[in-house]
């Protein structure tokens, strides 16, 4: 029998999956960064709205999980840590790093963000602290898992690095080359994802598949959004090069 908590996530999922193909379908492309815009409303400051729409993230998973009344364990801990280590790169050193002196981005589009990591931290944050089992670290899906973590936290930022570089000197973009940017337009993209399969193969729970899903639906669309923009911007572009998932999409 499905309790309440498991028939949220299943919601949580299917809006997830109606979110992707409408994303699909429509190929609308969301209007921050490369794809800002006017006509979406109040505009923010791009790296305190990024700050806010993350910061959710940071805080609610870890509080949940520490506050509930599962006592923290080796293997709860290495989820918090994990979760921790990543959104702290993305609330607190990313936006530091960017070099978007000007840009804006439409508060709708922060204040969506913020809430969906508020729903996503609660669930995830819910889970370790008040219903979680006790498991172990000593199994082989968290070696594996923290593997693929790793990987794909390595990728991500190593591609974060060669986009930042390449606008020191610029305000406009180029062509990103070299590494994974030689098979996929957005290896950060496919980075995130493989971050979050690693959590989920790590934790092996229905919050850590939901966060993983909702990933995929989101950054997907969005590297094919950038893997267009960069077809129709630079007529040098390889032609060979896939929008996130090499030789394949």
């Amino acid at each position: 029998m499905i309790n309440n908590f498991s028939l949220l996530l299943y919601i949580w999922i299917g809006f997830g999956v109606l979110t992707f193909l409408y994303l699909i379908i429509s190929k609308i492309r969301t209007p921050y960064g490369r794809h800002s815009s006017n006509g979406w409303g109040i505009m923010v400051n791009n790296t305190w709205a990024w700050f806010w729409m993350e910061f959710p993230a940071l805080v609610v998973m870890p509080i949940l999980s520490i506050i509930g009344p599962n006592e923290l364990n080796p293997f709860s801990i290495l989820l918090i840590s994990i979760w921790f280590i990543h959104y702290f790169n993305r609330v607190i050193i990313f936006p530091l790093r960017i070099k978007t002196k000007g840009k804006k981005m439409p508060i709708s589009i922060a204040l969506s963000a913020f809430f969906f990591n508020i729903f996503n931290g609660f669930f995830n944050g819910y889970y370790v602290g008040f219903i979680m089992d006790q498991g172990s670290i000593y199994n082989y899906n968290v070696l594996i898992g923290l593997l693929i973590f790793v990987t794909g936290m390595t990728i991500n930022i190593s591609s974060d690095n060669t986009l930042i570089s390449l606008r020191k000197n610029s305000q406009g973009y180029k062509i990103p080359k070299g590494k994974f940017f030689n098979f996929v337009s957005c290896p950060n993209y496919m980075g995130e994802i493989i971050e979050w399969i690693g959590y989920s193969v790590i934790a092996m729970s229905l919050p850590a598949l939901s966060f993983t899903l909702w990933t995929f639906f989101n950054l997907v669309p969005r590297a094919l959004n950038h893997h267009d923009w960069y077809l129709e911007n630079f007529d040098n572009y390889p032609k060979n090069r896939k929008a996130v998932i090499p030789f394949i999409l």
